[in-house]
């Protein structure tokens, strides 16, 4: 039987770069987002994926999702906890009710979604992936609630890895650095886009597949002893320190 995947968010962008390969893999996809139109839109022009319409910052949302996918496809082999939201402000702007936003669904989500699922996936001895961000490994302006969100589910994920283990569950994070989306490059400015390639040795954002590769290895078996660990697919941005891109200037003396 082919195996199956939740995945959250799972209509756009990352989500839905990661759904496409579970499919090509054999994988059935247990499509999961709150855009309703969107969800519905996408969900028709795939085979083998069962939409269901949930809020994962909402407990009964979550706990009917999980009851959804196994009523639809029989079991969990995979969670892929990629829903989330993000705001951008300076700390001193950035108001209470901004902040638990920002938490209900990059933290919460994660924590209601992964407790949710534990019994089915380990039925099947399953994986869960998290999605963090390289804002959760690096701190940086702007990002006091997103970037502190996604720091606590890189231990949210170790804290469960070490849990669930018992369990034969394997429980790893994919912190993404900058992403190649239609949203990114509309907010991001000329020079802000020039930063970042000033910034990552590979010179160039990512696109969504190469951090849905990431994703749909760490839910395979070919990561089967892999366990409470968070990858960065960032093209070696958190490996460069402060300073790197002056230095790799070919003009500039070392």
């Amino acid at each position: 039987m082919s195996k199956v995947v939740i995945v959250t968010g799972g209509c756009r962008g990352i989500g839905l770069a990661a759904t496409e390969i579970f499919l090509e893999q054999g994988w059935r996809v247990v499509m999961v987002d709150r855009d309703t139109a969107e969800l519905h839109a996408v969900a028709s022009k795939l085979a083998n994926v069962l939409p269901v319409e949930a809020d994962i910052s909402v407990p009964a949302d979550v706990e009917r999702m999980v009851a959804e996918a196994v009523a639809g496809f029989g079991r969990v082999d995979a969670l892929v906890n990629n829903a989330g939201v993000a705001h951008f402000a300076r700390a001193g702007r950035t108001s209470y009710e901004e902040w638990r936003e920002v938490m209900a669904t990059n933290l919460d989500g994660v924590f209601l979604c992964t407790q949710a699922a534990t019994a089915e996936l380990a039925k099947t001895k399953g994986a869960i992936v998290n999605i963090a961000s390289i804002s959760g490994l690096r701190a940086s302006t702007l990002r006091v609630a997103y970037g502190t969100s996604k720091a606590a589910v890189i231990h949210l994920t170790k804290q469960f890895a070490a849990e669930l283990g018992e369990q034969g569950i394997r429980v790893n994070c994919v912190a993404p650095g900058p992403v190649r989306t239609k949203l990114a490059m509309a907010v991001h400015a000329p020079e802000i886009i020039s930063a970042y390639y000033d910034a990552i040795p590979l010179n160039r954002y990512g696109e969504a597949r190469e951090i849905a590769e990431a994703i749909v290895f760490l839910c395979s078996e070919k990561a089967s002893f892999i366990s409470g660990q968070t990858l960065a697919a960032d093209g070696g941005f958190d490996a460069t320190g402060v300073g790197l891109p002056a230095l790799r200037r070919e003009n500039d003396p070392a």
